[in-house]
């Protein structure tokens, strides 16, 4: 199918307020690493893409690097938020919160396709990037920390290192799945069996 140059949506046209400007131009930056691929986000092709002024993104994101900072953190929070809804289901026995878990996560992981991987590799060797997923992952580890906590008999601070392995091995399997070295059924069984471990409720 070809690609297409057109912008986002028809919010381009017209005065927008600066909130919305700045939600219409990372919807586009998106759309343009899932187009055409990540090297080919810059401001100057953003504001071709999104049919404004070059100064207006120079205005909203200053640099090439900030620009994919702030698309690397939008992406992961709308991650987070889906995750977080996907487990507000109420109260569940343990195995079924494990089972839920691990699903949750890798789903909103590749629900991503490659786009948050693609930002990130963009920014490799970037000191802001480091700073920007260590706060990502903070928000993660405190989100399944809440999850877990019924379900483990581990001391907080053991709790808090036990997810944050638990992220980076999820992380590592979504990356499988995206890659197709396993399916989602498969990462989704390694994954509750790791967080069983920590929960010590093996599903």
């Amino acid at each position: 199918m070809e690609k297409s140059n057109a912008t986002v949506d028809s919010r381009s046209v017209g005065r927008l307020s600066k909130s919305e400007r700045r939600q219409q131009l990372l919807e586009t930056a998106r759309l343009i690493v899932r187009e055409e691929g990540a090297d080919r986000l810059t401001l100057a092709h953003l504001a071709v893409r999104a049919g404004v002024s070059k100064p207006v993104t120079y205005e909203h994101f200053e640099t090439r690097t900030g620009l994919l900072i702030e698309l690397y953190r939008w992406i992961d929070t709308e991650r987070l938020t889906a995750f977080r809804i996907a487990m507000a289901q109420g109260s569940r026995p343990a195995k079924q919160t494990i089972l839920a878990l691990a699903k949750a996560y890798l789903a909103c992981g590749t629900d991503q396709g490659d786009e948050f991987h693609s930002v990130g590799a963009a920014l490799a060797g970037s000191e802001e990037k480091l700073t920007v997923y260590q706060e990502l992952v903070d928000n993660v580890v405190e989100m399944f920390v809440a999850v877990l906590r019924p379900h483990s008999s581990l001391q907080a601070e053991a709790l808090a290192l036990a997810s944050m392995a638990l992220v980076a091995a999820g992380d590592a399997l979504t990356s499988a799945v995206t890659r197709g070295n396993c399916s989602a059924s498969e990462a989704a069984e390694v994954f509750a069996t790791l967080i069983g471990a920590v929960a010590h409720d093996q599903p």
